[in-house]
């Protein structure tokens, strides 16, 4: 038997014998609430931004696949999708307890604590979140942990293979996400202890996201048409403005579900991830218009996708008028690292390393700045309030994040290339991955070249 039908069949028997394996885990009562500690109205707005994150991965989906090549746009969209059922899996068997399991030295997760999530129905509140079920809580966090390899596709799109791009999910999950969320989100992880503050992900999701996609671009190398200097239509810009409207949507349960109860904070961050995505939309299509060119859908979308990254770290720590600031800046910011990314030779097919990357690093940095304790009395008073020990707490937790997210997921890449082929052949990205990798059409004339 040659090794490629090996490969071709592994992932069929590990999705078996992981579903063996479950039918032997004991059944313990669900949601017993031994001290009368929930409260229903936060049980109702967690279970409803939970499905509003999800609702954020079809976005994505939408918001990337209408940015590439008509013939690559079923591959684009399913890349982003099919993280929702890999990393699930992954959650339930051990990904939460990586994540937020008893913590082995402020570092990660012991495996072991909720093992095919032992013991999650029937245990304790999470200690941030007392008021609704352990179990609801880890469902929360899972959508955070599927959208976040998701992002990392629009870096590799148009030449990565499927099968390298699912074993790149797990092992990104594993090594890379589930660390950061430790660090940053369990009272014993490391940066949480060190005083670091990212309210919904700025450094666990986009940072991770943007430094992966960065060191994707590099192993991957450069598209053909991307050497040939040849212009890339998008397929479909409506299929954008859906993903962005789906993406700006999910947005407040992202944020505004990180209060983790139904409460004022909650409001004030939905109100902070609105004004934030308002104010960024504007500044880069007004920006662009600015440089000579006219006002765009894209410009538009993409903006107000960056302006939720930059505010997805402070969306609870910060005031609402400030959030106008971050909004604005972080797009100007943005925009200019894809004018300079786009005069280099790197192929970072749709900018995740300039909008997710830099986004989330210009959020976290903002957050140092402009955070109050009059906002949130857990959080910290930033820079712009007298406090220039939190600044730089920020900046530290940040150069951490981005170091360890690019330098284990370029090795991550190495791996991969080095068991399978990372990368499709040139006849196959000539042809288009819907057809070659899925066998699959989008439309009329899917194979049309450049």
């Amino acid at each position: 038997m040659n090794s490629k039908i090996v490969r071709d069949r592994l992932p069929f028997l590990f999705l078996i014998l992981i579903a063996v394996a479950a039918i032997f885990v004991p059944v313990l009562p669900n949601w017993e609430d031994k001290q009368g500690a929930y409260v229903g109205a936060d049980v109702t707005w967690i279970i409803v931004a939970t499905a509003l994150v999800f609702l954020m991965t079809p976005g994505l989906a939408f918001f990337y696949g209408g940015m590439v090549h008509r013939k690559n746009v079923i591959s684009t969209m399913i890349k982003s999708t099919v993280a929702a059922g890999v990393v699930s899996v992954i959650w339930v068997t051990f990904g939460y307890s990586l994540s937020f399991g008893e913590s082995i030295g402020g570092f990660v997760g012991n495996p072991l604590t909720h093992f095919f999530f032992k013991d999650v129905s029937n245990s304790e509140p999470w200690s941030l979140a007392p008021t609704i079920p352990k179990t609801l809580f880890a469902l929360f966090q899972l959508m955070f942990a599927i959208i976040t390899p998701g992002l990392v596709v629009g870096a590799l799109a148009e030449r990565v293979r499927f099968t390298s791009y699912i074993l790149f999910i797990i092992l990104f999950s594993i090594l890379v996400y589930a660390p950061l969320a430790h660090w940053s989100w369990h009272p014993e992880g490391f940066l949480f202890k060190l005083g670091a503050l990212d309210f919904a992900g700025g450094t666990v999701v986009h940072i991770s996201a943007g430094c992966a996609a960065l060191a994707g671009a590099l192993v991957l190398k450069r598209r053909k048409v991307h050497e040939d200097g040849a212009e890339i239509p998008p397929a479909n810009v409506p299929y954008v403005l859906i993903g962005t409207g789906l993406l700006w949507f999910g947005w407040f349960g992202f944020n505004a579900g990180s209060a983790l109860g139904a409460n004022a904070l909650a409001v004030s961050a939905f109100a902070t991830t609105n004004t934030a995505a308002a104010a960024a939309g504007l500044s880069w299509m007004f920006f662009d218009v600015m440089k000579g060119k006219k006002p765009s859908v894209m410009g538009f979308c993409i903006g107000a996708v960056v302006g939720l990254v930059a505010i997805t770290p402070g969306a609870g720590f910060v005031g609402i008028p400030q959030s106008i600031f971050i909004g604005v800046i972080s797009a100007i910011i943005s925009n200019v690292a894809v004018y300079y990314k786009q005069k280099s030779t790197l192929d970072d097919a749709l900018d995740v390393f300039p909008c997710h990357g830099i986004g989330g690093m210009v959020g976290m940095i903002l957050t140092g700045v402009f955070a109050t304790k009059a906002v949130n009395g857990a959080g910290n008073d930033g820079l712009f309030y007298g406090n220039a020990d939190f600044f730089l707490t920020q900046l530290k937790a940040m150069g951490i994040a981005v170091a360890y997210s690019f330098i284990v997921s370029y090795i991550i890449f190495k791996i991969i290339n080095f068991i399978q082929p990372l990368r499709v052949s040139e006849e196959e990205e000539e042809l288009g991955l819907d057809a070659t990798q899925h066998d699959e059409k989008y439309g009329r004339n899917p194979q049309k070249a450049y």
